[in-house]
């Protein structure tokens, strides 16, 4: 594919890479994520004030860049060389889509110009535990089931006009600071049941939100809980379902997230490379033997194909399931090979070999496994359908 990127879209990727080298490293991430939002508040401002980085997917008309997914991808891809700790996945590639799709013009005018300006960050709570299967990623999520089916669990919404919400939602991804929640649940009863998503602001009386112990730090998962929690719903009243915006969504998130970890894996890889060409080992450096080339260059083969995947899925969104299973897979394996070709020091809480692989790791545990990533693509492309199926048992019988 053709992957030239404008002026422009160059300049984004040179001055963000060139603002995070300067802010961020081995000691900056861990003060950051000890903190209680999660994240470094200051070099968040910055990012929204200067670089104007929430709001570069959103219009014009709310205060945003009005640039494509395109940019939002190649700055993801930078942010997750550095592993920044940051709302921005959740706020800019989660909710803000959401927002501009389903709000009633009243409720965009009055939230998206703030998450564009970056004073207001937003997390999107889903029930069942599984935010790949909400998002349409690793199954079909029309029936509802992923949030409780209507009957029992979940989150149900009663009443009329202010309604009101309970229930909770786990592993919600930066759930414990957002200034607004975007809740998925039941409304209408088993009956009529319908699931619909509502705007709930981070102070709504009944929230109860607690941040849970991740494996990746750099990622904040939280418990939210909502008793008799006011909630309105986004849309109006006569709000659609919203499993199709969902997963319009998490297509397009996947695009996003692939190239987030196209950027964690070739970062992970350029360290190593210069690892092992500085340790030596009998005398002569450690890149210097052919096995550890051989690795090294597999490694850059597979991360390369992978970011190829990425630039077209930001600008083709349809093919983002696929380009983030092969982002996740090659995340996973670089950085697993980082820890080994670092040796016994990449072992240590002291490098920071592990936070890439810990990254790698817990972006797999939310948005995938990678072997479902690719089930389901192939299930929607039709691949496994009745044709295919009687074609595969003719081949396999021998017939020819």
């Amino acid at each position: 594919m053709d992957a030239a990127f404008t002026a422009e879209q160059h300049e984004i990727r040179r001055t963000l890479r060139d603002l995070l080298a300067r802010h961020t490293g081995p000691d900056a991430i861990p003060a950051a994520v000890r903190t209680a939002e999660g994240y470094d508040p200051a070099l968040w401002r910055r990012l929204a004030g200067d670089l104007g980085l929430p709001g570069l997917a959103l219009a014009e008309e709310y205060g945003g860049a009005g640039c494509t997914t395109t940019e939002l991808a190649l700055a993801c891809e930078e942010t997750g060389r550095a592993l920044l700790p940051s709302p921005l996945l959740a706020t800019a590639a989660l909710a803000a889509p959401l927002l501009a799709a389903l709000g009633t013009p009243d409720q965009r005018a009055a939230l998206l110009p703030r998450i564009a300006d970056g004073t207001l960050t937003a997390a999107l709570a889903l029930p069942g535990g599984s935010l790949a299967t909400a998002l349409g990623l690793t199954g079909d999520n029309l029936d509802g089931t992923w949030a409780g089916g209507g009957r029992a669990g979940g989150i149900q919404a009663h009443g009329a006009g202010e309604r009101r919400l309970y229930g909770e939602a786990d592993r919600v991804l930066d759930g414990h600071s957002a200034g607004l929640l975007l809740v998925a649940a039941h409304a209408g009863g088993y009956p009529r049941s319908r699931t619909q998503l509502f705007l709930v602001p981070g102070d709504a009386p009944g929230l109860v939100r607690t941040r849970l112990t991740a494996l990746d730090e750099t990622r904040p998962l939280a418990r939210v809980e909502l008793r008799d929690t006011p909630a309105e719903p986004l849309g109006g009243d006569d709000s659609a379902d919203a499993a199709a915006a969902l997963a319009d969504a998490g297509r397009t998130a996947a695009a996003i997230l692939a190239a987030e970890a196209v950027g964690t894996a070739a970062s992970a890889l350029e360290r190593t490379v210069e690892y092992v060409k500085a340790r030596e080992q009998f005398g002569r450096a450690v890149g210097s033997f052919q096995a550890v080339k051989h690795r090294l260059a597999d490694l850059y083969v597979r991360v390369e194909a992978a970011r190829s995947a990425a630039y077209h899925a930001a600008r083709d969104p349809e093919a983002g399931p696929l380009a983030l299973a092969q982002a996740l897979e090659a995340a996973r394996i670089t950085t697993g090979e980082a820890v080994q070709l670092h040796g016994g020091i990449g072992f240590t809480w002291e490098h920071e070999a592990h936070r890439y692989l810990k990254r790698a790791a817990g972006d797999e545990l939310l948005f995938g496994p990678v072997h479902r990533l690719r089930d389901h693509a192939a299930q929607r492309a039709g691949l496994f359908g009745p044709a295919a199926t009687a074609s595969g048992a003719l081949h396999g019988a021998g017939v020819r």
